[in-house]
């Protein structure tokens, strides 16, 4: 019988603490990695265009650079060593979330980015039912990015 109350107040605790933290052995995203022909002018269009902050990347090889994002165990790591660019589909894209859309439209006109609403509309924007606005753009390997304005 004492093993048994034992057993149900390990239980209890362990179900009280998960409970405090519900994200207590949840998985959660350390970083998306990148296979890009052209390492320096990806990590300029990362870093210049998206606005990402650069961290310090181990391998000091000169074939990585590594991005924050999203916090501060979320990062997008670069990697060079592609043979080609290559087109890909506009679904599988990386998505940033920025606070002003119209802004970072400036950003890609002074840079000279052409962009596009979902449908391939260039220059254009999409307003999704629930609000937010979106666009999306080519990496420098063609890589879709999508930009939206659902930031929190």
């Amino acid at each position: 019988m004492k093993s048994l109350i034992a057993f149900a107040a390990i239980l209890l605790t362990a179900l009280s603490v998960s409970a405090q933290n519900p994200k207590k052995g949840k998985p959660t995203l350390n970083h998306l990695a990148l296979y890009v022909y052209n390492l320096e002018e990806s990590t300029k269009f990362y870093r210049d265009v998206v606005g990402l902050d650069t961290i310090p990347e181990p391998f000091h090889d000169g074939r990585h650079t590594w991005f924050s994002v999203g916090g501060p165990n979320s990062h997008l790591h670069l990697i060079q060593g592609a043979k080609a660019k290559t087109e890909h589909e506009k679904n599988i894209h990386t998505c940033f979330s920025v606070p002003s859309v119209a802004e970072f439209i400036k950003v890609l006109d002074k840079n000279k980015i052409t962009y596009e609403n979902w449908a391939g509309e260039k220059q254009a924007v999409t307003k999704r039912v629930d609000g937010v606005t979106q666009l999306w753009c080519k990496d420098p390997d063609g890589y879709w990015v999508e930009i939206n304005d659902d930031y929190k």
